[in-house]
């Protein structure tokens, strides 16, 4: 099965993460953070194992970052994860509080 399956992004700020929400709601994954300010640091990301190499990882990733990127806030990455995305989407990098 080739097809990547459609993925929404919708930050539940109660919880502290961005999730990933297949087409029937089902949740396909969390980008975790903690939010100081109008800077989120992301701790952690997960996907379910079967839907890794799927693209979902990096939906959540983009929708994560615009929202953020929309809301004028800036990022901390303690995320391997996230760390690399932004090596893949320099388009990103801007967003980054913790480099100069």
């Amino acid at each position: 099965m080739n097809d990547k399956p459609a993925v929404t992004v919708r930050d539940d700020p109660e919880r502290g993460v961005f999730l990933a929400l297949l087409d029937d709601g089902t949740e396909a994954g969390g980008a975790y953070y903690e939010r100081s300010g109008d800077v989120v640091s992301f701790d952690h990301t997960e996907v379910p194992s079967e839907l890794e190499g799927q693209g979902v990882g990096s939906a959540l990733a983009r929708g994560a970052l615009d929202t953020v990127r929309a809301r004028g806030e800036r990022i901390v990455v303690k995320c391997p994860f996230i760390r690399a995305y932004l090596e893949r989407h320099p388009e990103y990098q801007d967003l980054r509080a913790d480099r100069g």
